[in-house]
């Protein structure tokens, strides 16, 4: 029989013989920060400056963009400038012909017509949305009819007087493809329509007072109804 000493220390090495043998608590190791697939951004824009102006001429790009400037707004607003560009469209076509007819003659009852307009921009086929809105140079198509038969004559030379707004009738009338420098008032409405205000507060709409032939396109104006217009000979 052993001492019971000695069973006592015979049981503790018994525990601590097994704890001794087992694995070694493993040690720490650090991780590198996650490196898997980078983002892919995009590369920062370049952005296209586009000029303000041609010469003493706004293009339709600057003055719109300074129409809607805190810091140009005041320079340009309301004010009279020249804007040079290409007449991209025009509503001639587009006008109902119960609304084309001599001067002094009323449209029929429910006749609905927009009023005359073209606009203008900085290249040929610049959309709508990028281009300016020009009113004022007639106040509807019957004065239009008129134009065009006076203009039409052989020894004309006064030009054409629009009847209700007194203003000087382009000649030859807008055409889409022609060159010009329109000057005129600019602003975000056009006031002056017995069918309403006009507003765009974006590109602005230009009140007419004079237009020059930069390029002239390639045929006349004319309106639904109306035989096709041959340009002069050279």
């Amino acid at each position: 029989m052993f001492p019971k000493v000695a069973r006592i220390s015979l049981l503790m090495g018994a525990v601590l013989v097994p704890l001794a043998c087992g694995k070694e608590e493993a040690k720490y190791q650090p991780r590198p920060a996650y490196t898997g697939s980078k983002a892919s951004l995009p590369s920062v824009p370049t952005l296209q400056k586009k000029p303000i102006k041609q010469g003493d001429m706004y293009t339709v790009w600057g003055a719109s963009y300074y129409l809607r400037s805190m810091v140009h707004r005041k320079d340009i607003a309301g004010k009279d400038i020249t804007i040079t560009g290409y007449i991209t469209k025009t509503n001639l076509m587009d006008a109902p012909e119960c609304a084309v007819h001599k001067t002094g003659k009323a449209d029929p009852e429910g006749c609905k017509a927009p009023v005359p307009t073209f606009w203008i921009g900085d290249t040929k086929d610049a959309p709508e949305n990028e281009s300016i809105k020009v009113m004022g140079w007639a106040s509807n198509f019957a004065n239009l009819h008129d134009a065009i038969e006076e203009f039409d004559k052989p020894k004309q030379d006064g030009g054409y007087d629009d009847q209700l707004w007194g203003v000087k009738v382009p000649n030859p009338l807008p055409v889409k493809g022609a060159k010009v420098n329109v000057k005129g008032k600019f602003s975000t409405t056009f006031m002056k329509a017995s069918s309403g205000a006009e507003a765009d507060p974006y590109q602005g709409i230009v009140d007419f007072q004079d237009i020059t032939i930069l390029e002239p396109a390639a045929e006349l104006a004319t309106l639904p109804g109306m035989k096709p217009r041959k340009p002069p000979a050279n």
